[in-house]
C-alpha cells in the first residue's frame, strides 16, 4: 500500500512518502525512508519493489555525485531526472526495475521544479504528481486544493489533508510518512507524520 506524492510551491519544492518497508503480508519496518536526497539541492521520492527501489535509488545519487567530481558542476534537475528516465530505459529490455519515481530540485536559473518517472520510462515535468494506493486520495485531494505559488504553510496543511485521507480510506494504510523539502537553501527533511512506532525486539 505505497504512496508518494509532492508538489511544487512558491520557491519550493516538496515530496512525502509512507515509510513502510511491507513484503507481501508482512510489515517489516515502519520507518523506511523512501525519500532520498540526491545532491545538495535534489531530492528523489520512489516506490516499488524494496530490492529495485533501495539499488536504483542509490545508482542514480552515486552517479550524479560522480558527475559533479568530474566536471565540478552540478547536474541540472532537468539533466537528473533525463538521465534517470535514460537509466530505466536501457534497463527496460535487460533487467527491468520496477521502480517509479517523483525527482523534485531547485536550480538557480529556473527554481524548484518535480519530474514524474514511472518504472517504463515516461518523464513529465509536473506541478503535482503521486505514485501508489494513496495516489487515488492525494491526487483527489490536490485536484481540489492545490493551486500555484503556494506558501509552505499552505503546502504542509494539504499534505497533511492528503495523510489524512490516505489513512481513513484505505484498508491497509501505512501509518508514518516522511515530508522532505529542497528550496534555495537545499535539500532537507522537513518533517515525520508518525501515527505508530517501530516495535523494538523482545530480549530472550
Amino acid at each position: 500500500m505505497e504512496c508518494v506524492f509532492g508538489l511544487v510551491g512558491n520557491g519550493f519544492a516538496l515530496v512525502v512518502a509512507d515509510s513502510s518497508a511491507v513484503s507481501s503480508i508482512l510489515v517489516h519496518k515502519s520507518k523506511e525512508d523512501k525519500v532520498m536526497i540526491l545532491d545538495s539541492h535534489k531530492l528523489m521520492g520512489a516506490s516499488g519493489e524494496s530490492g529495485d527501489r533501495v539499488q536504483f535509488t542509490e545508482y542514480i545519487q552515486k552517479n550524479v555525485a560522480l558527475y559533479q567530481f568530474r566536471n565540478g558542476i552540478p547536474l541540472t534537475t532537468a539533466a537528473a531526472a533525463n538521465f534517470t528516465r535514460g537509466e530505466l530505459a536501457a534497463a527496460l529490455r535487460k533487467s527491468p526495475y520496477h521502480v517509479n519515481i517523483l525527482l523534485a530540485g531547485y536550480d538557480k536559473e529556473t527554481g524548484p521544479s518535480l519530474y514524474y518517472i514511472d518504472y517504463i520510462a515516461a518523464l513529465h515535468k509536473i506541478e503535482k504528481g503521486a505514485f501508489g494506493y494513496g495516489s487515488y486520495f492525494s491526487l483527489a485531494m490536490m485536484d481540489r486544493h492545490f493551486h500555484s505559488n503556494m506558501s509552505v504553510e499552505e503546502a504542509i496543511d494539504l499534505v497533511d489533508k492528503c495523510i489524512l485521507e490516505i489513512r481513513t480510506r484505505l484498508v491497509v494504510a501505512p501509518p508514518n510518512f516522511v515530508i522532505k523539502i529542497v528550496d534555495k537553501d537545499g535539500a532537507r527533511e522537513y518533517a515525520w507524520r508518525e501515527s505508530i512506532k517501530d516495535a523494538g525486539v523482545a530480549p530472550a
